[in-house]
């Protein structure tokens, strides 16, 4: 079934357990993971005998405490240590659960709720983390329960004590929990055989061999890191050099140069960093490019869109990039990883379609050059023993090819079902056709259609959203928003993303209460909800409608019909008391710059200026002592640009989170200040300094104190 993993003549129960030990035998000094501390040039690497020790000992220290069987938290950022822990897991015979750990002070809202869920009594982390996160846990019960270990002081002799645990390929490996963050989270179960499988399916259709070489940047606690970034190195025994999502947000020019540098033939993204790239690289830093080896450049987690492919393949022609590298595919947690790929050496799959017809569920192909065209792209097909079949959503029979219904997958990648939830389970990963009985299939709630072949997602069957490739699910943010000011009635919202400039943007709809109708200021509740998401969710809203009381579309039986307020925002029919909507589209953007200048014209005896318009060069050396003016100056003027929004209409005492700031922008953000003040900083920073006025009189204490040469300081 596999690619050979172990010796032919091996009897081994074929586990990723015995795939790394055989690999730490047979190619001892061999490097599979580098990690770039920084981003760039600081490097740590393990060999597969290193790895193999250090999680020899990690499972010895769990096996002693008979947790066998046992769900176990990984509370790691991106690294080496997150690796070492999630095969010291599996070493130990128990199942292994990635979680990020919460920032700054963001909420531990997400991990609580997954470790009641997973019913986990054991986490392991780093010794920094506990550090930071140790008071918190003591807070809350369900943490507070957790008996944490920090794996980085282990000492590495344990590792003599350990011993091969029971386990087959029809062992329970992971949870990878899907991206709920409150209420209802969802485990799926995800098996060695899973994992092996779904690694088999990546590296044929990648068409990996030993020569292969990674870039990876996606974060190892999601599925598409984890299989695809941290397993199938060691799958193929190839090397893949890693960074961190925050160190490619900082500094998307990071990503493309470590492709570069270690001519990696493989790495991909969500389709949305595609596009931060050829809107954050400019042309000087493009010159430092050599593409050419990129081979696979896989799209995927999100709608793939043709704009991005253009814009992509002709921004980077000049630096080797081949369009034929671009490489959409799909898939998701409950089918382990990849469900569907393309041919390695083709070009992406573009079909043009009537739009109208489109927007009704009907495909009709046309040519570009036709009026009232939609492109879409192909997302590949599917491999081995995996089957795609489009079904009806409402008679449950197989749709004709070119007919579009629900995506259904049955094979060996998909997972056991979601943990401890029955019925939900029964409902996603048991589907059947109506006529022929056919099944089980795993319903995975995308719209898509099968056209010589070739998959093609249209939309969502469901209410989840994908942002920034990123699940979002509406009932999550709808109970956030609800919660945000006294004047929203509970249980009378619906979240729902649109699409603005090729773009998933947040939609909110929400009744008020009737004792505010009367009172109602407006300005207040949008603010309350825009920070509330944003301080949750790390997510910008693009748009608020706050409705009359028990006016909001709902079923016979109550339920709130998120698609019919999503119709009733577009064709503007709602009952609306109230709305604000982001300036996207009206902002013009020469005239915002210009405001921006006038603004640092107005900075008193200001040595430095703005950098939006110079280039890296310019900003390389380490400023002087710098103003809390200035400060504020630089972040009023950045702010202005990221969220297209005059100048004085920002408030330095207003939190960051009031303007939805995000987590992309707050760290993209981020980035960009420490190259101006020439020193690095904490990607917490937005979070722990909540607002311009102290953020910059923080930053201008620890200016003052920044040696005069160009150094690398962490503030």
């Amino acid at each position: 079934m596999y690619h050979d993993l172990f010796s032919p003549h091996s009897e081994q129960e074929a586990t990723l357990v015995n795939l790394l030990r055989y690999r730490a035998q047979q190619q001892t000094n061999h490097v599979p993971y580098t990690f770039l501390v920084d981003g760039e040039t600081e490097e740590v690497s393990f060999t597969y005998e290193t790895l193999d020790q250090k999680a020899r000992a990690i499972a010895a220290l769990l096996q002693s405490m008979k947790v066998f069987g046992e769900r176990v938290l990984l509370l790691y950022p991106p690294g080496l240590e997150f690796i070492a822990a999630f095969f010291g897991g599996l070493y130990a015979g128990v199942t292994v659960v990635p979680v990020y750990p919460p920032r700054g002070k963001q909420r531990m809202t997400r991990l609580q709720a997954i470790a009641q869920d997973a019913q986990a009594t054991f986490a392991l982390t780093t010794s920094s983390v506990m550090t930071k996160l140790g008071e918190r846990f003591k807070e809350e019960p369900e943490l507070a329960a957790l008996q944490c270990i920090a794996t980085d002081n282990i000492a590495e002799k344990l590792a003599d004590d350990w011993f091969l645990p029971e386990i087959n390929n029809d062992s329970l490996a992971l949870l990878q929990y899907t991206s709920s963050t409150t209420g209802n989270p969802k485990g799926v179960m995800v098996n060695h055989d899973n994992l092996l499988y779904n690694s088999a399916l990546i590296y044929k259709s990648f068409e990996h061999t030993a020569n292969s070489r990674g870039v990876i940047w996606l974060p190892p606690y999601h599925d598409m890191g984890l299989i695809g970034g941290v397993l199938q190195p060691v799958y193929g025994n190839f090397s893949v050099t890693l960074m961190s999502p925050q160190s490619f947000l900082q500094k998307p020019f990071r990503w493309l140069k470590a492709i570069s540098d270690y001519q990696a033939t493989t790495s991909g993204g969500p389709n949305f960093a595609y596009d931060l790239c050829v809107d954050k690289i400019t042309s000087e830093q493009r010159q430092h490019l050599d593409l050419s080896s990129w081979e696979v450049a896989f799209n995927g987690a999100e709608p793939v869109r043709a704009e991005t492919i253009e814009r992509f393949s002709a921004t980077f022609a000049d630096c080797g990039f081949k369009r034929s590298a671009l490489y959409p595919c799909y898939g998701m947690a409950e089918t382990t990883l990849i469900v569907s790929g393309g041919l390695k050496k083709e070009p992406p799959v573009i079909r043009f379609v009537q739009d109208q017809a489109f927007k009704q569920n009907l495909i009709v192909t046309t040519t570009s050059e036709e009026e009232d065209v939609r492109a879409i792209v192909g997302v590949g097909h599917s491999s081995l023993d995996q089957k795609i079949v489009i079904v009806n959503p409402e008679s449950l029979t197989r749709c004709l090819d070119g007919q579009i219904g629900e995506i259904w997958v049955a094979g060996p990648s998909v997972a056991g079902g979601y943990w401890k939830k029955l019925e939900e389970t029964q409902q996603t990963f048991n589907a059947q056709m109506q006529d022929t009985k056919e099944g089980p299939f795993l319903g995975t709630g995308d719209l898509g259609f099968l056209l010589d072949g070739e998959l093609f997602v249209t939309g969502r069957l469901k209410d989840m959203m994908i942002i920034r490739g990123q699940n979002h699910y509406p009932q999550d943010i709808e109970l956030t928003v609800q919660n945000s000011h006294p004047a929203l009635r509970a249980n009378c919202g619906a979240a729902f993303s649109v699409e603005i400039e090729g773009i998933e943007q947040l939609v909110i709809t929400q009744e008020i209460e009737r004792t505010y109708l009367r009172q109602l200021d407006v300005d207040e509740v949008v603010r309350a909800i825009r920070q509330a998401v944003s301080e949750q969710h790390q997510l910008q809203v693009y748009a608020i409608v706050l409705l009359k009381t028990a006016s909001i579309p709902k079923t016979s039986s109550g339920k709130i019909q998120r698609h019919a307020c999503r119709v009733g925002f577009l064709d503007e029919s709602l009952d609306v008391v109230g709305d604000w909507t982001a300036n996207f589209e009206q902002t013009d953007l020469l005239q915002l710059q210009a405001e921006v200048e006038d603004l640092w014209e107005q900075v008193p005896n200001s040595t430095v200026n703005s950098d939006i318009n110079k280039s890296e060069a310019d900003q390389k050396s380490l400023k002087p002592t710098l103003t809390e003016k200035e400060i504020q100056t630089w972040l009023i003027s950045h702010l202005s640009i990221y969220l297209k929004i005059p100048p004085d209409e920002i408030d330095i005492q207003e939190p960051f989170t009031g303007y939805g700031l995000d987590s992309a922008v707050a760290v993209s953000l981020t980035g960009e200040l420490a190259q101006w003040i020439g020193c690095e900083l904490e990607i917490t920073l937005f979070w722990e300094y909540p607002d311009i006025e102290t953020l910059a009189k923080f930053l201008a204490v620890k200016s003052q104190l920044l040696p005069s040469t160009s150094e690398k300081v962490v503030v």
